[in-house]
């Protein structure tokens, strides 16, 4: 990375930051994130929460009206800074110390560790960009329990929204994947802690403009203008282009995502009753090799495929521990298991998983088990 330096010097003493915050009001930016921090009904005293800062200008914002928001008396938290180093580039290790000097600067902990993530996605057959986004939450999830955090917060804008939103269109993804991502849902691999991301409101051009605001410094990582990664090309090509029909079109994605969570997550209630109508009680009838639901075949091949898809995909997920890599074309071939009387055909699914029909039943067997 390299530094965009702004007037004044990268960081303002806390103490003068404090006093000057008892005489002069609340910027823009600090007050929009506290109207989405009450929103969110997220605690605004008495709790320690994560932030993941990289130093760029969004993590960057995020933190500094976090410490405005605390000046000011709105909030009254411990906070803790986590950054995680992929080791992907030689000048890594200088952003993880610049990360650490603001968070001690600031008056925060900062809890700061490396990997080599080109190593591990070349050791778990994934990619680069998978890898990464993999290990990043292992380390916030481990950051939250060592310190009994059960927020973590990062610093993804409304542009993050609208290239997810995109690239998720272009691999055919169904409305719940069109839905973006989530301002608050729980963190992967932590049943009690809770990802959030309370500046989906921002732009990037809001976050860079504080930060300037602030006479601090940020981070620029040059692989965000690498447009050999999926989304760089997103952001450089496609978003540019679109912007040529319609200025506000970042806006648009981000407002089309908000509808689409809304009808997924009534379709989501629907999908949860038909699942629990399909499923085999286990201790009246015939146990299989594991303790995993069966399904009724007749049930699920009478409902409406929007939600046997989605029934199916929360059975699977529910199994695997988690929905990485679990596509369309993979429940479709489920859904064909559904349209014939004859037992013992089998659907591989990624992560060494089979969904094997028996008779009027789906089972869903680990190639362990």
């Amino acid at each position: 990375m390299r530094l965009l330096t702004t007037h004044g010097g990268p960081f303002e003493n806390p103490t003068v930051q404090r006093k000057r915050s008892r005489t002069t009001r609340l910027s823009k930016f600090s007050r929009l994130l506290f109207s989405e921090w009450r929103h969110l009904e997220l605690p605004t005293r008495d709790e320690t929460i994560v932030v993941a800062v990289s130093g760029g200008a969004d993590s960057t914002a995020l933190l500094l009206a976090i410490t405005e928001l605390i000046a000011a008396s709105k909030l009254s938290l411990s906070v803790v800074v986590a950054h995680l180093d992929h080791g992907l580039r030689s000048s890594s290790r200088n952003d993880a110390k610049w990360v650490s000097t603001l968070a001690l600067q600031l008056g925060y902990t900062p809890v700061i560790s490396h990997i080599k993530v080109s190593h591990i996605a070349r050791n778990e057959s994934d990619n680069l960009e998978q890898a990464a986004r993999k290990k990043r939450y292992e380390f916030l999830a481990n950051t939250a329990k060592r310190t009994g955090a059960r927020f973590v917060l990062t610093g993804h804008t409304m542009d993050d929204q609208a290239e997810t939103v995109l690239l998720r269109l272009m691999r055919g993804s169904a409305s719940l994947g069109l839905g973006g991502m989530e301002a608050l849902r729980p963190l992967e691999g932590s049943k009690h802690v809770q990802l959030v991301r309370p500046m989906l409101w921002a732009r990037r051009s809001e976050t860079e403009a504080y930060c300037v605001t602030r006479k601090t410094e940020f981070l620029h990582d040059e692989m965000n203008y690498d447009e050999s990664f999926a989304r760089v090309k997103v952001r450089k090509q496609l978003l540019p282009l679109m912007e040529s029909f319609n200025k506000r079109v970042v806006e648009a994605l981000s407002r089309t995502a908000s509808l689409l969570r809304e009808d997924s997550t009534a379709l989501l209630g629907l999908a949860d009753n038909l699942l629990s109508d399909s499923i085999v009680d286990l201790e009246a009838a015939d146990k299989t090799k594991s303790d995993r639901p069966r399904l009724n075949v007749n049930i699920l091949a009478g409902a409406q495929p929007a939600l046997r898809r989605r029934a199916l995909k929360q059975w699977i997920s529910a199994a695997r521990g988690n929905s990485r890599r679990l596509e369309m074309v993979h429940l479709k071939a489920v859904e064909k298991l559904l349209e014939s009387g004859r037992g013992g055909r089998t659907v591989e699914l990624p992560g060494g998983f089979i969904v094997k029909r028996n008779r009027g039943w789906l089972e869903l067997r680990d190639e362990n088990d």
